[in-house]
């Protein structure tokens, strides 16, 4: 999912191959007629710098429909195999993350002994108890129904608890975990059914114990009297009317939660198979979009396609509302609007993902319309295919993330220039930053509980206007999950200002530029593995233009 523009985004196991896919060589992947031509032509600097982008996919597999739970991930030479990094040849990769799943629990203990340890190895002293509340149901204003359900992220990374109206205390001295549920009450069975009981959220969860909520108050007591001048550790004071956290001498609401927006950063393989699930999922959802393109009518409908299919395959919930961006609708980053009709529009850009378990996917793929990229819509996917390519090419465990940045918008500034949208020398034009009036946001940001995960560093007030809306700073640990999604816009509203500022205007070629405004935007985003040696690609649904073109027609 792109990251706002205007502020004022372990290791896999793997296991024996059991689909079917069969290696097609580069002849098969040539380009469409209109590149042959352009590519016939010795001087065409935009076919130099695109053929690049193009060689890359002399080995690539074609995948045979998943038909298991078992999703096949492809490693081709930009994108390294875990424990076997490829050179010439293409290995296939499984990862059964049912298997994964189905192996134990959501690993929650371990989640907050990892964040005591990361509180004391931080100077905080960390000698009481956590204390954590579910999402608190709330109903609608003026009306009898409840308020759309959303668990707090922080209490599910210590519960792997779904539930409402539910609290946690972990006693840091014993390393106790233990979970209250609200109680069963015989009117509300009638109306909803029996709830978890307390024996199913032992077997369900990884705590220690399960009580009832009435009981919280007298634990708190409890625990508050065993150890005199300690401390409850909190999140952001949330404690709810009646709850007695004031038992303890001392109430710290920040250190809590700073340990485990840093512990999310790195996921442990439960997490990285639930993230899998939900890109598999939505992959689905994407794969159905662009088949059902050329039928539609609206973006609703194309809307209400993805939704379906993530529905259908036990992910009910998204992280964010779908960007379903028909025409020039696609230069707007956080499009929300999905209604208008697709008649007359040239692409789509849909950035979709779905939550499997809170964990969430976050994916973008552009797409023509009708089937078939017009040529300007081609040069411009082709620029967006390289600055992915290169960039995920580049990304593994202590890489600086701000260097891909960099790296995708000097990509850009090649390809414009290519093109002729650019002019001039292309260390003046990055050093103006004048690639930012097509290139807005950052190249990518973690991903986990949240789209825009925790741990990500940004800093909004960043002089320099290439930075303040990258939304991961800094390196990039092993073990982590980021998105790469790199992106070309033709938005007025942007580059308007750009054409009238003589430190930009000199570098824009107003008269080709008028050509691509058609074009809307084009966003490639993936959900990447971070390894030691590489990286592992989650998202699987097709990429190439090849491939987009091939299921949209």
């Amino acid at each position: 999912m792109a990251p706002h523009h205007y502020a004022p985004p372990l290791l896999a196991r793997l296991v024996r191959p059991t689909l079917t896919y069969r290696l097609v060589r580069c002849h098969l992947y040539k380009l469409h007629p209109p590149h042959r031509n352009l590519l016939a032509e010795p001087d065409s600097s935009f076919a130099r710098f695109i053929s690049s982008a193009h060689t890359l996919h002399c080995f690539r597999p074609i995948l045979q429909p998943a038909r298991d739970s078992r999703r096949l991930f492809a490693t081709t030479p930009h994108s390294p195999n875990i424990t076997k990094p490829t050179t010439t040849t293409t290995t296939m990769a499984y990862e059964n993350y049912e298997q994964v799943l189905a192996a134990g629990k959501y690993p929650a203990k371990e989640h907050a002994k990892r964040a005591v340890q990361h509180m004391r190895e931080n100077g905080v002293e960390a000698n009481g108890i956590f204390y954590f509340e579910s999402t608190m149901t709330k109903m609608q204003e003026n009306n009898d129904s409840p308020e759309h359900f959303r668990q707090r992220r922080f209490f599910y990374y210590v519960t792997g608890c779904n539930l409402a109206d539910s609290h946690f205390i972990y006693d840091i001295q014993t390393s106790k975990s233990i979970l209250f549920i609200p109680p069963v009450i015989d009117e509300e069975v009638i109306w909803s059914g029996i709830p978890t009981t307390v024996e199913d959220a032992l077997k369900e969860f990884d705590v220690d114990e399960v009580r009832s909520t009435t009981e919280v108050n007298q634990v708190l007591a409890e625990l508050a009297a065993a150890y005199p001048n300690s401390t409850v550790y909190t999140i952001d004071n949330h404690a709810s009317e009646g709850i007695n956290v004031a038992a303890f001498p001392k109430n710290d609401p920040k250190s809590a939660k700073s340990a485990i927006e840093t512990c999310r950063v790195v996921k442990d393989e439960y997490e990285i198979a639930m993230i899998r699930k939900a890109n598999y999922i939505a992959c689905l959802g994407h794969e159905a979009v662009i088949k059902r393109a050329k039928s539609a009518k609206t973006e609703s409908e194309l809307e209400a396609t993805f939704r379906e299919r993530c529905i259908a395959h036990g992910a009910k919930e998204v992280p964010y509302h779908p960007i379903v961006a028909a025409g020039s609708a696609g230069a707007t980053l956080h499009y929300v609007d999905n209604t208008q009709p697709l008649e007359g529009k040239l692409n789509l850009l849909i950035d979709a993902g779905c939550e499997y378990n809170n964990y969430a996917s976050d994916i973008t793929r552009t797409f023509p319309l009708n089937g078939k990229f017009t040529q300007e819509s081609r040069n411009i996917y082709d620029i967006v295919y390289k600055m992915i390519i290169d960039t995920s090419n580049g990304l593994k465990g202590g890489v600086l993330y701000d260097d891909l940045h960099v790296q995708a918008h000097k990509i850009a500034i090649d390809g414009l220039l290519a093109l002729g949208i650019l002019k001039g020398d292309k260390d003046e034009i990055f050093a103006a930053r004048t690639s930012t009036a097509f290139f807005p946001h950052g190249l990518g940001h973690n991903l986990g509980l949240d789209c825009h995960d925790t741990g990500g560093n940004q800093n909004r007030q960043d002089a320099d206007k290439l930075y303040p809306n990258l939304r991961l700073r800094g390196t990039v640990p092993t073990g982590s999950v980021v998105t790469i999604e790199p992106g070309i816009y033709f938005c007025e509203f942007i580059i308007k200002p750009f054409l009238s500022d003589p430190v930009h205007s000199k570098f824009i070629d107003a008269a080709v530029l008028d050509k691509y405004w058609t074009v809307g935007g084009v966003r490639i985003e993936n959900n990447i593995v971070v390894t030691e040696s590489g990286h592992e690609n989650l998202t699987t649904a097709p990429m190439s233009a090849t491939e987009i073109e091939a299921l949209a027609a």
